[in-house]
C-alpha cells in the first residue's frame, strides 16, 4: 500500500539516536531450528551475510526461535524490521511473540516473500495482532502491552495459516526502529458507509467484492461446496444492477477474527489492494474461544481501520453480525451487539445476520441450518445473501 506523504506522521520515541540498535545482525545463525520441517542456513545478505530460513511442506506449527528478547529499550522504539528476500513465492512469512513469558499471549504478523530482491519491512508495534480471544491491549509502550516483555522472536506458522507449503527466505539486519511513519487519516466515510459500491452498482461498473469469514463463508467447507452465500449474493446483484461482480473469498474454516487480520495481506499485497467493498462475518469460533462482548467490539473495531488501512481508505466495509446456532442463539447475542457498536463507531455497514436468523420462528429456523445445526443450509445461506443485499441497498445503514 502506498501512503501519501501528507497522510504520514512520525513517531519518534525519546532516547534513541539517529538509528535504533541492532537486534541481530544476522551475520551468525542465532536461531533454534526444530527436529524436522524447518533448516537454517548462512547466505549472502544486504549488508554481510544473512540467514535463510527453509520451511519444508506441511509446515503447520513449525517455529524456529530466535534468542534475542524484549528490553527497556524496546520501549523507547516505535517498532522493529529487518530485510528480506524471499522466495518469489505468493506464501507469507510468519512471525510470533509470546508476550511475558504467557503462552496464552501470542502476538503474530505476516510478511510477503514474493520478491527475490531485498526488501525492508518495518513493523510498527500496533501492527502485531493478538492471536488468541482473551482480553490483549495491543503492544504499545505507553498504554498497552510493554515491547520489553516481547518473547524471542519467532518465525512460523500457528494452526490457523491454513497455507503450509514449502517455503523460504532470507532475514537480515534486524533491529529496532526509532520512528516509523504512520497513516493518520481518517478513513471513516462521512455519509452513509456503503455510497461509494451502491453508487458503482447503480451504475453498472464492476465491482470488487472480499468475503472475509469463517466456516459460514468458506466454500471448501462441507455444507458450501455447491451452494454458498457469497455466490447467491454475486447472483443477486449482477441480476438487479447488472453489473460485473468479483468475488475474493479469503475465509478460513475454523478461525476467529484475529486469525483473519493477521492473514489480511494474503489478499489485500498485490492482487486485490482496493475492492470496492469488504464483508467481516464471524462470531461463533470466537466464542467458543472465550471472546465475549466487550472484547469482540474491540476486534471488530480494529478490523474496520485494518481493512480501511490496507485499502488506503478505498474500500467500504460492512460488518455482519455474529450469527446464532439453531439452539441457544441467545447465548452470543452480546457478539452480535458488539458488531452493531463497532459499525456504529467506526460508520461501517451493518448488515444485522443475528436479528435476521432471530426473526424467524417455530418450524421455519430449523431448514436455514445444515445437519449439525450450526452451519447453514441453503436457506440460511439464502437468507444471509438477502440480508447482506439488502444493507448495500439501504446505503450500509
Amino acid at each position: 500500500m502506498v501512503l501519501f506523504l501528507a497522510a504520514l506522521c512520525l513517531t519518534v520515541r525519546p532516547g534513541f539516536g539517529a538509528e535504533a540498535g541492532v537486534l541481530d545482525a544476522m551475520d551468525a545463525v542465532g536461531f533454534a531450528p526444530p527436529k524436522e520441517k524447518a533448516s537454517l542456513s548462512l547466505v549472502e545478505g544486504k549488508r554481510n551475510k544473512a540467514v535463510r530460513f527453509a520451511f519444508a511442506d506441511e509446515n503447520r506449527g513449525v517455529f524456529v526461535i530466535g534468542k534475542v528478547k524484549g528490553t527497556p529499550e524496546w520501549d523507547r522504539a516505535a517498532g522493529f524490521s529487518f530485510w528480506v528476500k524471499g522466495d518469489g513465492s505468493g506464501r507469507l512469512g510468519g512471525i510470533e511473540f509470546l508476550w511475558n513469558g504467557d503462552y496464552g499471549a501470542r502476538y503474530a504478523y505476516a510478511f510477503p516473500i514474493d520478491s527475490t530482491e531485498w526488501k525492508k519491512i518495518v513493523v510498527p508495534w500496533r501492527d502485531l495482532i493478538p492471536e488468541l480471544s482473551k482480553p490483549l491491549p495491543p503492544i504499545d509502550p505507553k498504554s498497552g502491552s510493554a515491547p520489553s516483555k516481547l518473547g524471542p522472536i519467532t518465525f512460523g506458522k500457528w494452526w490457523y495459516w491454513g497455507d503450509y507449503g514449502a517455503h523460504a527466505y532470507a532475514i537480515d539486519d534486524l533491529r529496532l526502529e526509532p520512528s516509523i511513519p504512520s497513516d493518520t487519516n481518517d478513513y471513516r466515510p462521512a455519509g452513509a458507509p456503503l455510497a461509494r459500491v451502491l453508487a458503482k452498482l447503480k451504475a453498472g461498473k464492476p465491482v470488487t467484492i472480499v468475503t472475509m469469514g469463517d466456516s459460514l463463508t468458506d466454500v471448501r467447507h462441507w455444507t458450501n461446496r455447491t451452494t454458498n452465500w457469497p455466490a447467491f449474493l454475486k447472483t443477486a446483484l449482477s441480476a438487479k444492477f447488472r453489473s460485473e461482480i468479483t468475488l475474493v473469498n479469503p475465509a478460513l474454516g475454523g478461525t476467529e477474527l484475529r486469525h483473519n487480520l493477521v492473514l489480511l495481506p494474503r489478499w489485500a499485497r498485490r492482487e486485490h489492494p482496493s475492492p470496492d467493498l469488504v464483508t467481516v462475518f464471524f462470531g461463533f469460533n470466537d466464542w467458543n474461544a472465550g471472546m465475549r462482548g466487550p472484547e469482540f467490539l474491540r476486534a471488530q473495531a480494529d478490523a474496520i481501520d485494518r481493512v480501511r488501512r490496507a485499502t488506503g481508505g478505498k474500500a467500504d466495509v460492512l460488518v455482519l453480525t455474529t450469527c446464532p446456532p439453531l439452539e441457544n442463539g441467545e447465548a452470543i447475542a452480546e457478539l452480535a451487539a458488539a458488531c452493531r457498536q463497532a459499525a456504529r463507531q467506526k460508520n461501517a455497514g451493518l448488515a444485522d445476520v443475528y436479528a435476521a436468523f432471530q426473526s424467524v420462528a417455530g418450524s421455519g429456523r430449523a431448514p436455514l441450518f445444515a445437519d449439525d445445526k450450526v452451519h447453514l443450509g441453503r436457506a440460511g445461506q439464502e437468507l444471509v445473501a438477502r440480508t447482506v443485499q439488502a444493507a448495500i441497498e439501504n446505503g450500509g445503514r
